[in-house]
């Protein structure tokens, strides 16, 4: 991984203090007030106005404050907002694109992949064994925060029973930056083994342009009749955009 000698990574401090590790190279000492200061400016406005009173690069830097204990973060959280475009960008982009910027390590990309975990869980933990049609605003959330930021193509499918209460969310396949194979058969087969009374498909077009092409609006056409055969209720196809999303059902495509 590429490694920039102005952001030596260190191990990852615990609770206070990254301030407070001993370093042969910058003794405690000698740390430059403008970053031990600038530091805790940040952490104190982040605790009294939560994420909302920060733009992105900031809500960066204090990640990157864990991985990068003693050295300014500023210029690397600009270079990676610039790479990636926004902090939900630069936390969804994968590991090998990461370490493409200038003093990116293991340390920062472990960093980022936390954050990344923990939104995901978070926003699943929401909708899981809910009745999804009464959550349908957590559902999109939750879609937009997994999906929309995915350089490649992802297919998932969202499995409810007779309910509608979301009993798996599982991805069906990957593919490229414009193609993701779905195999309707293999649709239907795992809602039989899951016992499932509907479904509702989702993917995101990396392009960040929700339309729906010729090609997606055939499948979705053969996984409806697949399901019509086996009495399954195809509730609706989500396409996931970049900012917006659009729904097959709302749009008169089922």
């Amino acid at each position: 991984m590429t490694q920039n000698a102005a952001f030596s990574e260190m191990p990852l401090p615990l609770f206070n203090g990254d301030e407070a590790l001993q370093s042969p190279a910058l003794p405690r000492a000698k740390l430059p007030s403008y970053i031990r200061d600038h530091r805790k400016r940040l952490r104190q406005r982040f605790l009294e106005g939560g994420a909302g009173a920060m733009p992105d690069y900031e809500l960066l830097e204090l990640v990157l404050f864990r991985a990068i204990p003693r050295q300014d973060v500023k210029p690397l959280a600009r270079s990676l907002l610039d790479r990636f475009g926004d902090f939900n960008g630069v936390l969804s982009s994968d590991p090998h694109s990461l370490a493409q910027v200038s003093g990116v390590g293991e340390a920062v990309i472990c960093e980022l992949k936390i954050i990344e975990a923990a939104a995901h869980r978070l926003a699943r933990s929401r909708i899981l064994q809910r009745h999804v049609i009464s959550s349908w605003t957590q559902v999109i959330d939750y879609c937009h925060t997994t999906m929309a930021h995915r350089e490649t193509e992802q297919f998932r499918i969202f499995y409810l029973d007779r309910k509608n209460v979301l009993i798996a969310d599982e991805e069906q396949a990957r593919g490229t930056v414009d193609h993701v194979p779905v195999y309707p058969r293999e649709v239907v087969k795992r809602a039989l083994q899951l016992n499932a009374s509907a479904l509702i498909l989702i993917h995101n077009h990396p392009s960040g342009d929700p339309t729906p092409s010729a090609e997606d609006i055939d499948m979705t056409r053969q996984v409806q009749a697949a399901c019509d055969a086996l009495g399954i209720t195809l509730h609706d196809h989500i396409i996931i955009g970049k900012s917006c999303e659009m729904s097959f059902q709302a749009e008169g495509h089922l």
